[in-house]
């Protein structure tokens, strides 16, 4: 990210800060979806994210020697591995989830924690993934969790121990965008962990609005794996994510119901 304008104004940004390693990029990006494993590669390379989310129930890590390997494209030396809880309905089936990609991965604690409540909408299941969250702390995980936008679950699962709440602008895969910006306001303004909007973005517009609201983050997959140019589709969310950031930290003029003229009326020609 080109921080020049923010440096002029004294208001750097620091970077994406998680469970104490800090990122340059505040995208996020998933693995699935992609025509092949190359795509993959093009694409998350394009993208700029460091940090890259695994299904563990659905892409090949390791569990199978005989099939290719995501981490042939997406190696753990340069890129940290997330893995998630995709497919899961249960507390019960995230955790187990989530200790096998542990052992997968060499006792990585960093994870992403989603419990789903149905297949139609993929919405959250709050009960079972607060269940979730608070079995995997004790169990010493790093947990980034899928939530809904309620303020109240977020700070739930703030003060379970997750190190970051990743609510949904709408529902996954949808490319609906930010349907409701104000209770992601609401999350923002308490959390004293990073939000990461997850879930439901659909094109660069979108990702900007998140992070001109105050997000820290957005994680996306099917926007850019569903798109009809994968890798150009990439570049264009990280560029989205860089100027809705800078956006931020410039602060916007405010919305008001009177015009404002660009040019001073004080000492104008008569």
């Amino acid at each position: 990210m080109n921080l020049n304008s923010s440096l002029e104004t004294g208001q750097a940004d620091t970077g994406l800060t998680i469970a104490g390693k800090t990122y340059s990029s505040r995208l996020l990006v998933g693995s699935g979806k992609y025509r092949d494993l190359e795509q993959t590669r093009a694409a998350t390379e394009a993208s700029g994210a460091e940090i890259i989310t695994v299904a563990i129930r659905r892409v090949n890590i390791g569990q199978d020697p005989n099939a290719p390997n995501l981490l042939d494209v997406v190696p753990p030396s340069r890129y940290t591995i997330l893995p998630n809880t995709a497919g899961c309905y249960t507390a019960a089936d995230a955790v187990y989830t989530l200790q096998l990609g542990r052992e997968l991965l060499n006792g990585h604690k960093l994870a992403k924690l989603e419990v789903l409540g149905d297949e139609r909408t993929l919405f959250p299941n709050m009960p079972e993934t607060l269940k979730a969250a608070e079995a995997l702390v004790k169990d010493g995980f790093d947990v980034m969790v899928y939530c809904s936008d309620d303020p109240i679950q977020a700070r739930i699962l703030e003060e379970i121990g997750c190190v970051a709440v990743m609510p949904l602008a709408s529902l996954i895969g949808s490319g609906m965008g930010i349907l409701n910006p104000w209770n992601l306001s609401l999350i923002i303004e308490q959390a004293k962990v990073p939000v990461l909007v997850d879930a439901g973005v659909g094109t660069a517009s979108d990702a900007a609005i998140a992070m001109e609201l105050g997000c820290d983050g957005v994680l996306m997959n099917t926007a850019i794996a569903g798109a009809q140019d994968p890798i150009r589709m990439a570049r264009a969310m990280r560029l989205a994510i860089e100027a809705g950031r800078e956006a931020f930290l410039a602060g916007r003029i405010p919305k008001r119901f009177a015009a404002s003229p660009s040019s001073p009326m004080a000492g104008r020609v008569k």
